[in-house]
């Protein structure tokens, strides 16, 4: 399971800025991590649903520290897909999914460095 922090650093590296333009957003997907502290916390705003809700608290776009606007969906998009094993899932198939959880459910994409010490996604991560 990924940080906050290293979306936000993976943001960095499809879009530019630094990791405090994206942490909020990031932070808000995953702060239901203190409501239940195991990956099936997920299923409160890792969907389509939650993409579209977390583009209502932070609005439309954000301007990272290099001046680009970014846009808010297409960074929720990242967490969900690298929380979800690539896939963004409906809150219904979550739902749907619950006693007998797919791979989505259960593996992330892991986010590694590269040379730079930048993470990065790459490969599917066993997610407990």
């Amino acid at each position: 399971m990924a940080h906050p922090y290293d979306h936000a650093r993976s943001s960095t590296k499809k879009w530019g800025g630094n990791a405090e333009d994206y942490l909020p957003i990031h932070n808000w997907f995953d702060e239901t991590k203190a409501w239940i502290p195991h990956s099936m916390h997920r299923i409160f705003r890792h969907h389509s649903e939650g993409i579209f809700e977390c583009e209502k608290i932070f609005g439309p776009f954000i301007i990272n520290s290099d001046g680009k606007k970014v846009f808010t969906r297409y960074i929720g998009e990242q967490h969900v897909k690298e929380d979800c094993y690539g896939k963004i899932p409906t809150a219904k198939e979550w739902l749907d999914n619950i006693n007998n959880p797919p791979e989505w459910m259960i593996r992330t994409l892991k986010i590694k460095e590269d040379d730079n010490n930048t993470k990065r996604v790459s490969e599917p991560l066993d997610n407990p």
